[in-house]
């Protein structure tokens, strides 16, 4: 198994991959769209989004719609990148 790469642990979260194959099909998502397309709760799927931020991999709008506060989210091109990278790496795995 030396020929594999060891999968980014950022992306290898059950969470965090999906938030980011939403975001590979979507210019922008908001926060409830994403929460409820993935079962989160909203605390978890906080966490998750503050981590992938971190790493630049999704972009964080903060906004108010009305005097409602509004989060979206956008897919970096970085995060674009990153994610090619997991799935070749998947596939990999998958037919070596």
């Amino acid at each position: 198994m030396d020929s594999f790469q060891e999968l980014d642990p950022l992306l290898h979260s059950q969470l965090r991959l999906a938030v980011m194959s939403l975001l590979m099909s979507v210019e922008s998502a908001e926060f409830v769209y994403i929460k409820e397309k993935t079962g989160a709760t909203a605390g978890n799927l906080s966490v998750q989004i503050d981590k992938l931020s971190g790493a630049e991999y999704i972009e964080v709008i903060k906004s108010f719609r009305g005097k409602k506060p509004l989060t979206t989210c956008k897919i970096t091109k970085k995060g674009i990148e990153a994610f090619e990278a997991y799935v070749i790496q998947i596939q990999k795995y998958l037919k070596p």
